[in-house]
């Protein structure tokens, strides 16, 4: 019993309880809605075109405004930079549902609605990303991006389904006034927490904007680390996130499987994805070990994916490959943000969300490219397989390199013993951020 709590140590705190049970319920709104827009969308223009675009719409402003909201996020206090982005996205939510509900709804409002919650995200995002390390310390980070990642998995089984339900019942409206109702837990969450309680808080001084981003972006480049998880999340987005282009096709036309047999390769990458977390939040410490195998089981996998033509071994790849991938992404985003000082934290986390959410869609491009071209299941497996030969030559990098403290991982309880400096974490903050400023 003892051990299971240890899973789920995170909300012990109660600051990151009350954040975790709000952004549940939240999460669960926000695949409604998604997949209520899409059946919109649908029924509006009947065009995948137009899907693509509103998905586009929402994810370039976190590519090219997410180091700017990690700049705001590090001058003013994350909590009250998250109730402002929290209630704007309630906002589109319930005007998307309005016009819906009065029959005025058509494709521009979609576009511009789907804009400004990309432009919503590129503040949110960071300040959600970095906001985690003040309500948990350092010494339940893991677990606590370990319970997000949990979190948003279940969610993404979840809201889907409901929606699936509430679509036939009722029509799409319900899934957006939903999603605008369910904003409101996350909204009063944050308002109950008690600022007394949360870890490590720092607002950095004020500025420039093109000096803050500057700054951002050369610690960034100087942090051995951070560079290295940020080049390996750049590799995976390129060349291995690429299942919601290739997967369908190959169920279709490889393993003849249909819609209910897609249907369960999506729920078996989810499956994989769920245990992953779970073995994540029992895990205290991050290493290069979990970062590397995580990023080897995906892309390895995923070569053997493309090769397969059994359905239940293609179930059983995409379930593992599932693993790997939220393995990676947890201790990946453990590391980084553990590395990141206290006042540059949130430029940091832009960076690293931008690279994140850019790398795929380019990823995505070029694999439906060449899927055309060479059939999807070979292009699974030949991408797959320069991802995971990438990640061997990190591997080897890094084992060239295991004597050098620059390439340690810090940890809590390290008292400042890695590089690049022997001082206790709040001053090595300072040091390293008056270092990136130059």
């Amino acid at each position: 019993m003892r051990s299971f709590g240890r899973a789920f140590v995170a909300l012990h705190h109660r600051n990151y309880k009350l954040f975790w049970w709000g952004q549940l319920i939240s999460l669960v709104g926000t695949w409604m809605q998604s997949t209520a827009q899409a059946w919109l969308v649908l029924q509006l223009t009947g065009s995948a075109a137009d899907l693509g675009i509103v998905t586009a719409l929402q994810s370039l402003p976190v590519l090219g405004g997410g180091l700017f909201g990690g700049m705001v996020a590090d001058w003013m206090p994350k909590r009250r930079l998250i109730v402002i982005t929290q209630t704007v996205q309630l906002l589109l939510a319930l005007a998307l549902g309005i016009l819906v509900s009065t029959h005025l709804v058509q494709m521009w409002h979609i576009y511009l609605l789907a804009t400004l919650l990309g432009v919503s995200n590129a503040f949110d995002m960071p300040a959600r990303q970095a906001f985690v390390v003040e309500m948990v310390g350092r010494d339940d980070l893991m677990n606590a991006v370990a319970l997000n990642s949990m979190q948003f998995n279940a969610a993404r089984v979840v809201g889907p389904a409901i929606a699936g339900v509430s679509i036939a019942l009722i029509g799409v409206t319900g899934s957006f006034y939903a999603n605008a109702a369910s904003f409101v837990a996350v909204i009063v969450g944050l308002l109950m927490m008690r600022p007394s309680e949360l870890f490590e808080v720092e607002q950095a001084p004020r500025d420039s904007v093109i000096g803050s981003l500057v700054e951002g972006c050369r610690y960034v480049l100087r942090a051995p680390v951070i560079l290295l998880i940020t080049l390996l999340v750049c590799v995976l987005g390129l060349f291995a996130f690429n299942v919601p282009v290739l997967v369908p096709i190959i169920a279709r036309d490889d393993l003849h499987s249909g819609a209910i047999g897609y249907g369960g390769l999506m729920a078996a990458q989810g499956i994989g994805a769920l245990l992953a977390a779970l073995t994540a939040a029992y895990m205290q410490r991050v290493s290069w070990k979990l970062i590397i195998g995580g990023a080897l089981l995906l892309s390895g996998f995923e070569v053997l994916f493309g090769l397969s033509h059994i359905y239940v071994l293609s179930f059983i790849l995409l379930l593992i490959a599932g693993y790997g991938m939220v393995m990676f992404f947890t201790s990946a985003n453990t590391g980084v943000q553990i590395e990141a000082p206290n006042a540059l934290r949130g430029r940091v986390m832009g960076v690293y969300m931008s690279v994140n959410m850019g790398s795929g869609p380019i990823g995505n491009l070029a694999a439906g490219f060449m899927a055309g071209l060479y059939g999807a299941a070979f292009t699974m497996a030949a991408t797959a397989a320069a991802a995971f030969a990438l990640i061997l030559g990190a591997a080897g990098f890094l084992y060239s390199r295991r004597a050098s403290p620059a390439y340690r991982i810090a940890m809590p309880g390290d008292d400042g013993a890695f590089a690049p400096t022997a001082l206790p974490a709040p001053e090595r903050d300072t040091v390293l951020r008056k270092a990136a400023a130059g």
